[in-house]
């Protein structure tokens, strides 16, 4: 017995729609199902409605045929001829329900009803069962009657009797079209599980794929099927879906990384200064002056590290939201037309610069850039704020006459927390996110930011470009 049962449970487990093709056969069979038995019901009811009608109509055919001849005349020896496939056929006196006259099939019989038609109406429909009507025992029978007044035999009835059709009383119409709709439902059952197996079978390779796709192994990608269909479209889309999301982690764990590294120094170091002057027995008001002074420092520092990764958190949200249109040029020449209070700095414009974007953090890059020029630059720096047409872009330009970048670290510049011994030197209390946060500002926007060397001066040139807005407005 448990052999039978552990038989039937494995049937079961492979039978039971676990799988999307299973869930969508079985749903696809039920509605199918609905359907269907909906079908048979209407077509059952239809299809015995009309062969009922037609051989109420030939019963009734006959019976005016009869009304019409004993309007005028009676039949002789009161035998009414009958012919295929109406055999029986009454003449009823209204009154006494005798019959007057008979087709060869009722000789000898009694009336085949003693029903009238409604009040105001002259005509009857019924149904009559009988055991001496047929050739065998319970045959039915469809009765159409005519009620006629002043007739050949006076006031009568005619009656018409015509065979109730054997397919409506053997129930063979049900049985055939059951038996048709369970063929018809078990083949379509089959073509659909075959042909949504087929169809969905890389979906559920997919599913499988992606549920085994852990934050552990994000670098596992999916199979793309060579269909070049919807499928292998959704392949190519998960991947890339699983690209963005590898990138997003991978980005959050390196910045987690280098957060910890960059808040742990500066924290080590308040720490071990005051637990320095809390050892000491006898402190040196100055020293502890001169202890606060640098704590102060520190805490500044750590402020300002705080403040640029909460920046960088805000531009990993939907920052490009944000939008207004201004011309760049007059910004520009507003925020450093007039500064001169490190460098020689000069504010180069060609006409207009519209632009639409966050107005505030186009300066902040702006303010990052030319900071940083006047770390480095040794007399001058040049803004030269131009458009280029052929791409649609605002340019802007950043030269100094310092060191410059060499060529090996102009892209590592703009990573979080990446600083140059040179700027180690020039800014000790740096966090080396400056680059970093403008580049990612600028990038949200569609534009660019990269560095290089400057022809003009000789030093350094940081290149800034975003798309040109249709609008603007005076700053």
């Amino acid at each position: 017995m448990s052999d039978r049962s552990g038989g039937l449970r494995r049937i079961w487990n492979r039978v039971r729609p676990r799988s999307i093709r299973g869930r969508v056969t079985a749903g696809a069979v039920v509605v199918l199902v609905i359907v269907v038995s909906g079908g048979l019901a209407a077509s059952i009811l239809l299809l015995r409605d009309l062969i009922t009608n037609q051989a109420r109509d030939r019963a009734a055919m006959a019976a005016r045929h009869v009304v019409e001849q004993v309007a005028t005349e009676r039949y002789p020896g009161h035998k009414i001829p009958d012919s295929e496939p109406i055999r029986r056929l009454q003449v009823v006196q209204w009154d006494t329900g005798e019959v007057l006259a008979a087709s060869d099939a009722l000789r000898g019989l009694p009336a085949l009803t003693t029903e009238q038609p409604r009040r105001g109406g002259f005509r009857l429909d019924t149904v009559i069962c009988t055991e001496h009507l047929g050739d065998r025992p319970g045959d039915c029978y469809l009765v159409v009657g005519y009620a006629l007044a002043d007739s050949a035999y006076g006031d009568v009835m005619v009656l018409g009797a015509a065979h109730a059709p054997y397919i409506l009383a053997s129930g063979a119409l049900e049985m055939v079209l059951i038996g048709s709709g369970a063929g018809l439902l078990t083949v379509t059952a089959l073509v659909i599980w075959f042909g949504v197996g087929r169809a969905l079978r890389p979906v559920e390779l997919i599913s499988d794929q992606m549920e085994a796709i852990s934050a552990t192994d994000l670098h596992r990608r999916l199979r793309v099927p060579r269909t070049h269909d919807e499928i292998a479209h959704l392949a190519r889309t998960a991947n890339a879906s699983l690209d963005r999301l590898e990138e997003a982690v991978t980005r959050q764990r390196r910045f987690v990384s280098d957060a910890s590294h960059e808040l742990r120094n500066p924290i080590a170091g308040m720490r071990a200064k005051l637990e320095v002057e809390l050892s000491d027995p006898r402190p040196d008001p100055r020293e502890r002056e001169r202890l606060l002074t640098s704590l102060l420092s520190d805490t500044e520092r750590l402020e300002n590290i705080v403040s640029d990764l909460l920046e960088l958190a805000r531009l990993d949200t939907d920052l490009a939201a944000s939008r207004e249109p201004f011309d760049l040029a007059v910004l520009v020449q507003k925020e450093f037309g007039s500064r001169k209070e490190v460098v020689d700095l000069h504010v180069h414009t060609r006409g207009e610069v519209p632009v639409c974007m966050d107005r505030l953090r186009m300066t902040r890059v702006l303010t990052n850039l030319v900071a940083n020029a006047e770390r480095h630059a040794q007399e001058r720096i040049d803004i030269v704020v131009d458009r280029d047409d052929t791409e649609g872009c605002a340019v802007v330009e950043v030269h100094d006459d310092g060191s410059g970048v060499p060529e090996a670290d102009r892209e590592r510049i703009f990573e979080r927390f990446a600083r140059l011994r040179e700027s180690r030197e020039l800014d000790p209390e740096g966090s080396g996110l400056g680059l970093a946060i403008s580049r990612e500002i600028v990038k949200a926007y569609g534009g660019t930011l990269r560095a290089g060397h400057s022809d003009l001066l000789g030093g350094a040139l940081f290149t800034l470009r975003v798309p040109l807005g249709t609008e603007t407005e005076k700053a």
